[in-house]
């Protein structure tokens, strides 16, 4: 039977400690003192742009986050104690719409089945009584693991360029609307989207309270744009290709096969002299 890639809180304190790797997942210059300060009890720490990221010098080359070499990869595994078969549970304090689904991708692009992201983020753990502190844990020593590929599907720039507005491909775009419609950009240089995307923001996939939509109120969602479309003729982006692994999550968690990532995303987009698109 497959894991769930979600798991609450309540199914979390039921877990023994010993048998599972708790990670937070962190984004932004206080993440990691944030961490310090207070973190679940025996979570160890990765960091958006240090870990699950290569930062270019231009985000024009691929983005504001590239996913790292294949080694730099393994060698952070290996630093967290993490084996191919571990069952590992993934937290942020996002709702799992940040670092914790980029994580979760790329271990499972990676092979691992054993992967969890805890729902609510920790908000919701603290809200239902699981132990933090700011005790410093520490991996155990384990034997690198080499990868080849990143397994799961990916779409570059160009091939979103060449097929973004022919009728059988569907390009989605999971930043919020105002970001999408071209009215306000916080973060990028250029406001709008990629001509022949549709905009369906990724707090779709949430109830009020930050925890996951049901699986099959997502399901419904997805399958009315789904329905003409095949797996592969499908990509999904953000701004920079870590938000969209909320909604890679939100699928799988769904029961969808995972579809095209594109993580350069409309930051790589937008510098490189391609058509944009405004709904204003």
């Amino acid at each position: 039977m497959k894991l769930s890639p979600i798991i609450s809180a309540e199914e979390l304190l039921l877990l023994n400690k010993q048998e599972i790797i708790i990670i937070e997942a962190g984004s932004g210059d206080s993440a990691y003192e944030n961490y310090l300060q207070d973190h679940l009890d025996g979570a160890l720490y990765i960091d958006l742009n240090k870990d699950l990221a290569e930062i270019p010098m231009n985000a024009k080359d691929g983005g504001r986050h590239p996913l790292p070499s294949l080694e730099k990869f393994s060698n952070i595994l290996q630093k967290l104690g993490i084996e191919k078969n571990s069952h590992v549970i993934i937290y942020d304090d996002k709702n799992g719409a940040n670092a914790s689904a980029r994580f979760w991708w790329m271990l499972k692009a990676v092979g691992f089945e054993k992967i969890q992201v805890l729902d609510g983020g920790i908000q919701m753990a603290k809200a239902k009584g699981l132990p933090t502190n700011s005790k410093k844990s520490e991996p155990k020593t384990v034997e690198k693991i080499e990868f080849k590929n990143w397994n799961l599907p990916q779409v570059d720039l160009n091939f979103i360029a060449e097929n973004c507005e022919k009728s059988d491909y569907l390009v989605i775009d999971v930043r919020e609307k105002d970001r999408y419609d071209g009215k306000t950009e916080p973060i990028d240089e250029i406001a709008g989207h990629i001509p022949g995307a549709i905009n369906i923001p990724f707090k779709e996939n949430l109830n009020d309270d930050g925890t996951f939509k049901n699986p099959e109120i997502l399901r419904n969602l997805y399958s009315k744009y789904f329905e003409n479309f095949k797996k592969e003729n499908i990509g999904i982006h953000c701004g920079s290709g870590v938000t969209v692994c909320h909604t890679l999550l939100a699928l799988d968690y769904a029961d969808f096969e995972i579809p095209n990532l594109y993580v350069g995303s409309w930051s790589e987009w937008s510098r490189n002299n391609k058509p944009i698109a405004k709904n204003i």
